[in-house]
């Protein structure tokens, strides 16, 4: 990833026309936008950052998202594929508890031989989404450390430390 400090990496909250919060990371590497589609995306990467997904990748397809990095044990929630367009675009939404369904889109260009990551995701109106935003900037920050093949960020405790001041925590 290019250098950037972590208030340059947080998330960005925008209200669209209906009202909804739209919560935008934009991450880029030097890295071919292959490799970067290759770490959302192979099983054995995914699962280094994630978690990991049985089912179908294909648009349409079904499955179970396990996060295998959070607190407390992992649970599979199902999954779908909306969107799959290598190395380009994918969009997934999956049922988390006690919330509505959540789909997030991401898209990758080329430039300049890197990629550029756009991380977005949509929440109801009125939605607090600070601790959304602290949990995918450092899931973020997992897939820089994969991308880069570098050891991966602190644990949540010291990551919360680190940066959950920039968010206000």
């Amino acid at each position: 990833m290019t250098e950037q400090s972590a208030t340059a990496r947080c998330a960005v909250v925008s209200t669209e026309d209906d009202g909804r919060l739209r919560l935008e990371f934009t991450r880029s590497w030097p890295d071919p936008i292959e490799d970067v589609w290759s770490a959302l995306t192979e099983p054995d990467r995914l699962a280094r950052w994630i978690g990991t997904y049985d089912g179908e990748r294909a648009p349409g397809g079904t499955g179970t998202f396990t996060m295998t990095h959070e607190e407390g044990g992992a649970a599979g929630e199902p999954m779908a594929v909306v969107e799959c367009g290598p190395p380009r675009r994918l969009a997934v939404e999956w049922v988390q508890q006690d919330t509505d369904a959540w789909r997030v889109d991401v898209d990758l260009e080329s430039d300049s031989g890197g990629t550029v990551l756009r991380f977005v995701q949509r929440f109801p109106a009125g939605t607090d989404v600070t601790d959304f935003a602290l949990g995918w900037h450092w899931y973020l920050d997992k897939l820089d450390a994969e991308v880069g093949r570098r050891p991966a960020p602190a644990d949540w405790a010291d990551f919360l430390a680190e940066v959950g001041p920039a968010y206000g925590r």
